[in-house]
């Protein structure tokens, strides 16, 4: 089973093919290798940042991974990512040891931590864990820092295949704010790129599908060298890699270079369970719509669903707020990444994330875009990528209930038309002029017209 082909047949309705699904900005193209447009489709997969923090395990990941193809693959979930800090031994929480001690091999590249990750003993890397994930039938995807660690340059380690050596192309000045694994690497200096190449050339050999790579995006034309080198380094391996920068906010502006050198962005800081965060998105998700398209994803974050936090809670989403969440997130055609810890997941979450006709809004749609109709409420349409009928996403972002509509005329339909609702299932009868919904406060409505 090939992991495009399966997610085509999961989509609901039937639809077929890698067709366009938007009509993307005239500019820099998306990622092409080998003939092959990296992430036809939104990602969809699961990540262990808002469940596990810095301290997976290859235990954990082993156990999560068998839940995921089980619960979530057959709806189309089916990249699973180990994030940040699976190199630190000591790693323990949402919190970073300030000054830390990774596993490195002998030229500088992170290695897992063989006291987490046993199987990468002997320098096996992560090899034994994504065999294993592949064969559950899922792509394996790791998180990185930019730049080199400084525990290499401290310890001037070679750079492979060079003369030069972790010094050499580390700029000091160029720190992370929030993390303290990494120098910069000054990519105007020899041997910069061949560092890139290097630690890329061992992911590959690793059989990584997927790299979120982390302080890349902000800020981001200090960034940008380095985002065209691991593009270029991804490209020397000749695996088929998915790149995902971290994080944001990537600005708009940057759009026409951001889509060329990835297949995915943050389009803002990280993204948790809190209904201001959420309430942002909604202008953030509008501001990227000319960048949406085949290959090019604006990323509004993991979906912080179910238990979250090294266990300490649940989401604090409302069901009402959770709906919505998903919602947006079809409609915008943002990555469906899965945060929460799968070994609790609940039926209502399940529910949530499995309703096969609202990823297939996420999954087969195309001309999404929001409608500017009235103060207090946002609403969004897009084309099934059959072409047949017209997606409605109607919000409440306000704090009482209120109805939330749009005309059929607003939308470039001619009524009258039938009008299913994705989330219940259910066939509404027919409008002939506008499509309307009582919405509770920071509820939303998600239709098929046609």
């Amino acid at each position: 089973m090939t992991m495009k082909a399966s997610r085509r047949e999961m989509l609901a309705g039937g639809v077929a093919g890698l067709a366009a699904a938007g009509a993307v900005r005239a500019g820099a193209a998306p990622v092409e290798r080998g003939g092959a447009m990296l992430a036809p489709r939104p990602p969809m997969g699961w990540n262990s940042w808002n469940s596990f923090a810095t301290t997976i395990t290859e235990r954990q990941a082993r156990e999560t991974a068998k839940i995921m193809a089980e619960k979530l693959l057959p709806f189309g979930y089916d990249i699973f990512t180990v994030d940040i800090q699976w190199y630190e031994p000591d790693a323990s929480s949402y919190t970073y040891n300030a000054k830390p001690k990774p596993a490195m091999d002998g030229y500088g590249r992170m290695i897992p931590a063989p006291n987490r990750f046993p199987s990468s003993a002997g320098g096996k890397g992560f090899t034994q864990l994504a065999k294993e994930v592949h064969a559950l039938g899922m792509q394996f995807g790791i998180h990185v820092m930019r730049g080199i660690p400084r525990a290499a340059v401290e310890a001037n380690l070679p750079i492979l295949g060079t003369s030069y050596r972790a010094a050499d192309v580390a700029d000091k000045s160029s720190v992370c704010s929030w993390n303290p694994d990494m120098y910069g690497v000054d990519m105007t200096r020899p041997g910069a790129q061949a560092y890139y190449d290097s630690i890329f050339r061992l992911y590959a050999e690793w059989g990584v599908d997927f790299v979120k790579m982390d302080d890349m995006s902000r800020p981001y034309d200090a960034h940008a060298p380095e985002i065209e080198a691991a593009h270029k380094a991804i490209v020397a391996t000749g695996r088929q890699i998915i790149l995902s920068l971290s994080p944001g906010e990537t600005p708009v502006i940057r759009g026409d270079h951001v889509r060329k050198y990835a297949q995915m962005w943050r389009i803002s800081d990280d993204f948790w369970d809190d209904w201001g965060m959420l309430e942002a998105q909604f202008t953030r998700l509008e501001n990227w719509t000319p960048y949406r398209g085949p290959g090019s994803w604006p990323d509004a974050d993991m979906l912080p669903l179910g238990r979250l936090a090294l266990g300490e809670r649940d989401t604090r989403f409302t069901p009402d707020e959770q709906k919505t969440l998903m919602t947006l997130w079809a409609i915008a055609r943002s990555p469906l990444i899965m945060g929460g810890d799968l070994r609790h997941l609940d039926a209502a979450t399940l529910a949530l994330l499995t309703n096969r006709e609202v990823i297939a809004v996420n999954q087969a749609s195309q001309g999404n875009c929001p409608h500017f109709v009235e103060d207090g409420v946002r609403v969004w349409s897009a084309v099934p990528e059959d072409g047949k009928g017209r997606y409605v996403a109607l919000f409440n972002t306000g704090d009482k209930p209120r109805e939330v509509g749009v005309t059929l005329r607003d939308l470039g339909v001619s009524g009258p038309v039938a009008v299913r609702d994705l989330w219940a299932g259910a066939a509404l009868g027919q409008q002939a002029e506008r499509v309307s919904a009582m919405l509770p406060a920071h509820g939303s409505a998600l239709y098929r017209l046609g």
